[in-house]
């Protein structure tokens, strides 16, 4: 009985459901949404035996209430909190703007891309029929890339020399930071002597041979486990790749028809701008998670 209408009791009910906005069904409906506000519009119909598009009427026109989806976060532990807010008190006091820090991270991309059906509509005389089949084990590559607001190095895939995808480890990241990043820096317009790295704290990342590789390329410049500031765990909602730029290329690179260069350029550089917004948030979060931005989309 909970599983089909959201109540522990058994409800009866006598013919079809009403179609009414009377005042005492807008109280059901009322009681209803305190006693249980993520209740589907289907089982709150039955659970209350109203029309769904009453019920849906009297939500919208008489409570103007909108559903809204649950937002995807990272588990927060409880000494994550302080770490994320002396984070970002340690940015806002260091940095007048953060165009100069040169973010990096790591992403896989599989074969067959990520198909939302919401946004795969077919619009036809008659029902083309048409699917999209999806392996059980999707070939991948893994692709390592860095942004600052003047630009994007990379991507670079880590990949062995028949083409086949190989997981990161300290040596792979130490071989990538000193035969790929360190060249690319000498053609990068936007790197200089103040340019800031920043990586997560991944062991490939942190260990003895990896730190001593990235010090090389940016003495006394590093934000990271081990660093010159430490980048507190857990803190995708901090790095302009998890929160933005992975999932845009994803969006594009799965597209028939990618946009161009020129306008990945302009968005990378409105990120970056948006993170010192980010870092306020939050501190005035106390490191909590950034409600104000992640419910205000």
């Amino acid at each position: 009985m909970f599983e089909s209408t959201g109540a522990t009791v058994k409800i009866q009910h006598s013919g079809r459901p009403r179609s009414v906005r009377d005042e005492e069904t807008i109280r059901d409906v009322e009681a209803s949404v305190r006693r249980n506000p993520s209740l589907s519009i289907r089982k709150r119909s039955q659970s209350l035996n109203i029309k769904k598009s009453s019920l849906h009427l009297i939500l919208k026109k008489d409570f103007h209430l909108t559903a809204y989806k649950i937002q995807l976060v990272q588990e927060l532990k409880d000494t994550d909190y302080a770490n994320r807010l002396n984070f970002a008190n340690e940015m806002l006091r260091r940095f007048n703007n953060f165009e100069n820090i040169l973010f990096s991270d790591e992403a896989n991309f599989h074969l067959n891309g990520h198909v939302n059906k919401q946004n795969c509509r077919f619009w036809a005389k008659e029902n083309p029929r048409r699917k999209h089949e999806r392996p059980l084990h999707s070939p991948k590559v893994v692709v390592w890339a860095a942004m600052s607001a003047r630009g994007i190095i990379g991507p670079y895939f880590l990949e062995d020399r028949r083409g086949r995808p190989l997981n990161v480890n300290s040596d792979r990241n130490c071989d990538m930071l000193r035969n790929f990043l360190g060249p690319q820096l000498q053609e990068f317009q936007g790197f200089n002597s103040r340019t800031w790295f920043q990586q997560d704290g991944a062991t490939c990342h942190t260990s003895n041979q990896a730190m001593e590789a990235v010090n090389e390329l940016f003495p006394n410049k590093v934000i990271s486990r081990r660093g010159n500031i430490n980048w507190p765990p857990r803190s995708p909602d901090l790095s302009p790749l998890d929160y933005f730029l992975w999932g845009y290329l994803k969006s594009k690179v799965y597209e028939d028809n990618p946009r161009n260069l020129t306008q990945l350029k302009t968005l990378c550089q409105r990120v970056i701008a948006n993170l010192r917004f980010r870092l306020e948030e939050c501190q005035q979060r106390n490191g909590h998670h950034l409600d104000n931005i992640i419910f205000s989309k």
